[in-house]
Formats: C-alpha cells, structure tokens, sequence
C-alpha cells in the first residue's frame, strides 16, 4: 500500500520506518524537497522524498506525524484535493512550548487538533490515534510488558476499521485499541498529553504506557 508520512521527526521517522519495513511503498513529506532529514530517511529505508504534496497526492493513506502547531499548515500545504476521500491518521498533540512553565496544549476543553483538521479537510475521513504514546512505543509495543492500550477515534466508522488494521500492522492486536468514538473525543486523547509529561518527568522516562483493568461482571 502507498503511504505518505508527513513529518520528518521523530514520529515521523518511526512511523514511517516500521510501514516500510512490512512492505509498504512509503513517501516521507516535508516543507521543503530538498529536507535533508526527508532524504536521508528515504537512503536508509528504501522509501522516497518529497514535499507534504507530494506525500499526500501518492498515498493511499496519509499519516500526519507533524508538530502540533504546524499541522494545520502543512496538511495546507499538503492539499486538500490531495487527501480528499482519503484516511487521515493524525498522530499530532497541539502542544505549545513557548511557555517558560513548560509544554502546555494549544487547544483544550472545546476543541482539539483531531477536530480542527477535519474542520479543514471535510473531506477527509480523519482518525486520531497513537498520540498518548512515546514514537518508539507507536511502532514496538512488546517494549513494554502487559496489556497496555492507545486509542481511536473518528467519525467515519469504516475509516477508523482501517485504521485499527494498520496500526495492528505497527504491533498493536485489536484487543488493545480501544475505539472512543466520534472524532470529538481527540479532546480525551490530547489532553491526556499534560499527565503523560508530568509521568515522564517523574519515572525519568519516555517508555511507559496505560493498561485498563475493568470489573468483573
């Protein structure tokens, strides 16, 4: 399948890494065609390199893996004809790091980045998840023991189906992706990012994640 990965950090590289990895045809997107980031990681994987257009108008599904911040600028960028109809993974957290306290979200409470991108792309069948974890625990979840879970959530049912599939591709059985529901509940998700860096800065590591125990009966 072609994917276009959009972001040339560390989610982005992970992400696209392990799709190529399995035998996917991967297009990593960034501002510019020349990203010297881009262009090593497609010498290393076997992929290719190119703009957020280009990534956005090969694939099949998109993954968008850019800060926060700008992701809304570069699915811009990307196109919207160019990802219309298609899945939209969006992997983002709006976090803001211009206050001296520390990260903080961009948005919170009535909105979330999952929402504003499917604002701006209606056509998109927009599906939030993986952002609650490390990008090394997106893409190798047996790094850390037990029956821990990330989330899903989207509006479009038959997306959000798919999406389930390709991340039980990155490691993931379906038993542990819990679905929230509509495409609202990325306010759940993203806001869940302020506990998970306070949890980060208190274990004095990224390697961690959530495990849900329910009641008997």
């Amino acid at each position: 399948m072609k994917v276009g990965v959009l972001g040339t950090g560390m989610v982005g590289r992970a992400i696209a890494t392990k799709l190529a990895a399995i035998g996917h045809d991967v297009t990593m997107g960034s501002r510019s065609p020349g990203n010297e980031s881009a262009l090593a990681w497609a010498r290393d994987a076997g992929g290719e390199a190119g703009t957020f257009a280009d990534a956005a108008a090969s694939a099949e599904v998109v993954f968008n893996c850019t800060a926060g911040a700008h992701s809304l600028a570069a699915l811009e960028a990307a196109g919207e004809e160019a990802i219309a109809d298609k899945l939209l993974i969006d992997v983002a957290n709006p976090l803001d790091f211009s206050q001296p306290s520390g990260p903080a979200l961009a948005v919170a409470g009535t909105d979330s980045l999952g929402e504003q991108i499917q604002r701006a792309l209606p056509r998109a069948r927009v599906v939030k998840a993986l952002n609650t974890v490390n990008a090394e625990v997106m893409v190798d979840p047996d790094r850390i023991e037990g029956d821990h879970v990330v989330f899903v959530c989207g509006d479009d049912s038959a997306a959000k189906e798919r999406a389930v599939r390709l991340v039980g591709e990155l490691g993931w059985p379906e038993e542990r992706v819990v679905d929230l529901g509509p495409i609202a509940a990325a306010r759940a998700s993203e806001m869940y990012l302020p506990l998970w860096i306070a949890l980060m800065g208190r274990l004095g590591t990224s390697q961690f994640n959530i495990e849900l125990r329910r009641a008997a009966g």
